[in-house]
């Protein structure tokens, strides 16, 4: 069951105690609250009048609106003459062509009667200079021209010099470690090719010696510069001529091994001698450079000297890797600096340490082992 609100139980509304009770109370009430200065139509407030019936406005077919009457906008006013209107406008003065820095504050473009002011005279206006002819790179290049200082031309002179000084030391340096070997291995090449045609020669005319006699085996002089006898160093791949005598300029500069002879004031044994030491000179840089890498030789490694009708094949011994130009004692017949104690037939490579420099010398010494008849081939030490 529902249960009740508490109004709906309440005693019923008396209205004995209500100010509004009576009819037209409230209506009265609400007149006299009206108020002349701030609500001119009292009449109109809300209450005021009794609402009264009207009938709804007709309502046209097709419009969506009411319609409301409205009157015809009036034509544009003319515009005014174009003379008459420039007249009313104040003329425009160019202060930019009256510049003068001392009267400039005590200008004004118009006078109060509405002409222009009187401008003072303006300075006439220098010409302008005519533009170089060729352009902007013209102009721009004749500009850095006529600022060329005598400083900056002595500097281009130096930097060029400087330039082709760089160049040409490229160039020496180009040719002494590379042109200098081209040249210098063609020309011992071509000399140990012609000592062995010489000697096959010889051989086919059944001769011993040089001249084919078989009189005299060796000749006991040989001329300075001249190529008796090849060098070859297997563990290397070194064949090199052998010529007398150690001048720069006529051997070692030709790429060819020297001997120590007469000449040089350090005579030294020759190959086919009972007894004695073979010394031989060569570049290790440049010229041909045979010498270049006999720091690398070990104890046991072959020496092989071949003349026109034997191979002398020698052993690596021993090896100084630096000492004084002026130690000739390494020369000595009996090189006791290599470990020798007694007489024999020793060989001496002797060439300049460290590289590119004649500072010191490189001393490899090596021992005879074996001769080797030419007419019975090449040695095992040159097969191998």
């Amino acid at each position: 069951m529902t249960t009740r609100r508490p109004e709906d139980t309440g005693a019923a509304w008396e209205s004995d105690g209500d100010p509004y009770a009576a009819p037209g109370a409230f209506e009265a009430a609400i007149r006299s609250m009206d108020d002349p200065l701030n609500d001119p139509l009292p009449e109109q407030r809300p209450g005021g009048r009794e609402p009264q019936p009207y009938d709804p406005p007709p309502i046209a077919e097709g419009a969506a609106y009411r319609e409301y009457p409205y009157e015809t906008a009036a034509a544009p006013a003319p515009a005014p003459d174009d003379a008459a209107a420039t007249s009313l406008l104040t003329p425009y003065t160019d202060f930019e062509d009256e510049y003068d820095p001392e009267t400039i504050g005590l200008r004004r473009p118009a006078d109060l009667t509405g002409h222009p002011a009187a401008a003072p005279a303006a300075a006439p206006a220098a010409a302008p200079s005519e533009p170089a002819p060729g352009g902007r790179v013209a102009r721009r290049q004749a500009e850095k021209a006529r600022k060329s200082t005598r400083m900056n031309k002595i500097a281009n002179v130096v930097g060029e010099l400087m330039m082709t000084f760089g160049v040409i030391l490229m160039l020496f340096v180009a040719y002494q470690l590379w042109w200098t070997n081209v040249q210098a291995r063609a020309f011992a090449n071509k000399e140990a090719d012609s000592l062995t045609e010489q000697w096959d020669q010889a051989a086919d005319n059944g001769g011993d010696g040089r001249d084919g006699s078989g009189e005299d085996e060796q000749p006991a002089v040989f001329s300075p510069g001249e190529g008796f006898a090849l060098l070859h160093l297997p563990t290397l791949d070194v064949r090199v001529p052998i010529a007398e005598g150690v001048d720069p300029g006529g051997v070692l500069d030709r790429g060819m091994v020297g001997h120590y002879g007469e000449e040089d004031g350090l005579p030294t044994a020759m190959p086919w001698e009972e007894e004695g030491n073979v010394g031989l000179a060569g570049h290790r840089n440049t010229k041909g450079e045979p010498f270049r890498y006999i720091n690398k030789m070990q104890p046991g490694d072959p020496i092989v000297i071949e003349t026109e009708d034997t191979y002398y094949i020698y052993e690596m011994r021993s090896r100084l890797d630096q000492t004084s130009p002026r130690n000739i004692q390494v020369l000595d017949p009996i090189p006791t600096q290599g470990g020798f104690t007694g007489p024999g037939r020793y060989v001496t490579l002797t060439t300049c340490t460290p590289e590119f420099t004649s500072t010191y010398r490189l001393i490899v010494w090596g021992e005879l082992v074996e001769e080797h008849p030419r007419s019975e081939g090449e040695p095992d030490a040159l097969v191998n």
